[in-house]
């Protein structure tokens, strides 16, 4: 019965609920050869030639570069945690000061482009503050930026936990400290790590802007090599494919951490 279903509708799927993995491998494989399909006739059709031989002789520079847009990243990703989680708890603080002190922060950083923030904090508050390393710069821009996203991950979190349950645990005796560890902590982890996952993605990709202020991560490393060699195509679709390489396992990741804590539901 489910032969004869995949043979007579082998690209339908009943709304929100997740296809047989043969149709659904089927059906991805096909989408990705239309895709592929498509950019390569387009390629022929505006007359240009991919060539990657530069690739051989830049090696060493590209797995530098590849190797230091993982630091940056990974760098920021604990730091902006170590600042987000803070604000998110000090958005409900009963201190005003402090309570709009990082509702400000959050809506200033949320509220302008991250190329904005670069140049600025880079060139005016690095400069006044001694900050000359460029990869220090970087991490911290980086860090203050995605620690606002975080914030609101977290501060959602933090709201949809059922007071109900904390009045709960008050009822039986925990005290402030057990209820945090045994009731808020495991709703907290289980509500934002698909998110946090998925905001690391993000800033893999966001890491590539600090190219504008010289930083050698893998962006501005491509950039150097194409303006040598003039394949700026080449040069960039392996750029998109090495980005690819890093975003790929991480979305992966966030899904099936969605799935494990029942994130979607």
């Amino acid at each position: 019965m489910r032969v004869l279903s995949l043979l007579s509708r082998p690209f339908t799927a009943a709304p929100k609920q997740a296809a047989p993995p043969v149709k659904a491998v089927a059906n991805y494989l096909l989408v990705c050869v239309i895709v592929i399909a498509v950019f390569w006739l387009s390629l022929g059709m505006a007359g240009i030639a991919l060539d990657f031989d530069f690739v051989e002789q830049y090696r060493t520079r590209i797995a530098d570069g590849f190797l230091l847009t993982v630091e940056l990243s990974a760098a920021s990703l604990v730091i902006s945690m170590l600042v987000g989680v803070p604000v998110a708890v000090g958005q409900g603080s009963r201190v005003l000061p402090v309570r709009y002190l990082c509702d400000l922060y959050v809506k200033l950083v949320r509220g302008t482009p991250l190329l904005v923030q670069i140049y600025l904090f880079y060139y005016i508050i690095g400069t006044a503050w001694g900050i000359d390393n460029k990869v220090v710069a970087g991490i911290v821009i980086l860090s203050v930026f995605a620690g606002a996203y975080i914030a609101e991950i977290v501060r959602g979190s933090l709201l949809s936990i059922d007071e109900g349950q904390m009045e709960a645990a008050r009822a039986v005796g925990f005290t402030r400290a057990q209820t945090v560890r045994h009731v808020v902590l495991p709703q907290l982890v289980a509500r934002t790590l698909p998110a946090l996952t998925g905001q690391f993605a993000t800033i893999v990709k966001d890491s590539s802007l600090l190219s504008v202020i010289a930083v050698i991560e893998l962006t501005q490393t491509v950039r150097e090599i194409t303006a040598t060699n003039y394949n700026f195509f080449g040069g960039f679709l392996l750029l998109g494919g090495l980005y690819l390489c890093l975003t790929l396992p991480i979305m992966f990741v966030s899904k099936r951490f969605e799935k494990r804590f029942g994130y979607a539901h």
